[in-house]
């Protein structure tokens, strides 16, 4: 029976042991009593401190029952938010391989505690910033001597064989991860790997040969489970695969937005001094949350975060992304969070009715977006109108920095050299009449050395 004023997260429906809910706009965990001996053993055990101590685990308060969202209810607890929920298929390679390795370095220590997570989705793990973090308080269960780890083919779906797939063929293959979001099939993943692969042993283990044992057991009747493992064969599982994953790199190749920067039509001056306008728009602003969109190398995105704004650098680039995920890790910038969107077909929203994994348009609405160099490409290379531009920017965010270029710049008369020109709205004009239907313009400065301008611009 559901409590008045309580709405259920959609993605958190599976597990019997508890589940998220929102009361008043601030979410909450419901332990169940089918989930209290799990829960107490993590508090109990010093695990829970543990990993709050190495900043692996989401920490959280505990709230009064009077919170609760059923009646069954036996704790609630109040997990920190994370800023921006993201999903493994909008993640980089590095992104997807730190939290492949933190799953395991959690489940490493949990056998300490005589603990095991019972579940290794990529959807248990959130970043904040460049850092990967467990956010599934229900995910523990005892450790029992001799079983086998409950959540080693999940693992592998979820992360071995989209990095797999990402390291020896293309980085573009997480996107697998939104048409499978229960892990890639083994079968599948074996077949698309080069046969080279069968030749690294522990591919052949945990990929190959793991979805062979998979296509064997269909037909077979289920009985007890006579294989026994010891812990330390279960810690040696745990090392191998981290070996296996830590070892994974992509191949490189040049896209068409790597070193996008480099071959700028800006003098130095110019682009300086465009620096300088948007970080004095923000400044004047002063945004909690922004969307950097068609990001690239994250130059504007790492301005944005610099000021204080929790920034999602977006592209459709996987290796820019990449690389900017790299820098902010390197630096350590936990108000940066770079994801792979492609704006034109964003995420969509997943799951059981849709709901479990929401679209990037409900995820994404923030204080700004920052729309730089990105107006042609849209209304240019993608045909779309201007007015379904401004309508859906009007849609993600409250204030809008965005820099129009017009025909005369060269980069559009790039786009525009082997088609026909039928874009007779295109022009400095229409784009402040259509975008002024949604926002008011605060500030406009022409960018010197440049064709282009840039607009501070205000949800109406």
């Amino acid at each position: 029976m559901k409590i008045k004023g309580t709405c259920f997260e959609p993605s958190s429906f599976r597990d019997p042991e508890g589940f998220l809910f929102f009361y008043k706009s601030q979410l909450y965990r419901q332990i169940n009593q089918k989930g209290k001996n799990n829960f107490d053993l993590l508090i109990n055990s010093g695990l829970y401190k543990k990993l709050i101590e190495k900043q692996f685990l989401i920490p959280h308060a505990e709230a009064s029952l009077k919170f609760a969202a059923t009646k069954d209810a036996y704790k609630i607890i109040k997990p920190q938010p994370i800023p921006f929920l993201s999903y493994p298929y909008e993640w980089s390679f590095s992104q997807l391989k730190d939290a492949a390795l933190l799953t395991l370095e959690i489940q490493k220590i949990a056998l300490e505690h005589n603990i095991s997570l019972k579940d290794a989705s990529a959807y248990n793990i959130q970043f904040i910033g460049y850092k990967p973090i467990f956010i599934d308080t229900l995910s523990f269960e005892k450790y029992r001597e001799g079983e086998p780890w409950t959540a080693y083919r999940q693992f592998c779906q979820h992360f071995l064989a989209p990095l797999s797939l990402m390291a020896e063929k293309d980085p573009r293959f997480n996107l697998l991860l939104r048409d499978f979001i229960d892990g890639i099939p083994l079968d599948l993943a074996s077949r698309a790997l080069p046969l080279t692969t069968k030749l690294k042993f522990s591919l052949l283990t945990h990929i190959h040969l793991h979805a062979l044992n998979q296509k064997r057991m269909v037909n077979k009747k289920v009985g007890k489970n006579k294989y026994k493992m010891k812990k330390l064969q279960m810690i040696a599982l745990i090392e191998n695969l981290k070996s296996t994953i830590e070892k994974m790199k992509i191949k490189k190749f040049r896209t068409e937005w790597q070193k996008y920067y480099h071959f700028m039509n800006y003098s130095n001056k110019a682009f300086e001094y465009k620096k300088f306008l948007i970080k004095n728009f923000l400044y004047k602003i002063k945004p909690q949350s922004v969307i950097d969109l068609g990001a690239n190398e994250g130059i504007f995105s790492q301005i944005a975060s610099q000021t204080g704004a929790y920034t999602i650098a977006c592209d459709v680039d996987p290796f820019v992304v990449e690389e900017v995920y790299l820098k902010a890790k390197n630096d350590k910038n936990k108000f940066l969070l770079p994801l792979i969107i492609d704006l034109t077909n964003p995420s969509p929203s997943l799951g059981w009715e849709n709901k479990e994994r929401k679209s990037f348009t409900e995820r994404a609405e923030v204080d700004c977006i920052l729309a730089l160099a990105l107006i042609h490409h849209l209304a240019i290379s993608n045909n779309l109108p201007l007015s379904l531009i401004s309508q859906y920017f009007a849609r993600l965010g409250k204030y809008l920095i965005i820099e129009f270029v017009p025909k005369q710049d060269s980069n559009v008369q790039i786009l525009l050299q082997n088609r026909k020109d039928i874009f007779d709205e295109y022009s400095k004009e229409v784009f402040e009449k259509v975008f002024c239907n949604h926002f008011q313009i605060i500030e406009r400065k022409k960018i010197k050395e440049s064709k282009r301008e840039l607009y501070l611009m205000k949800r109406k």
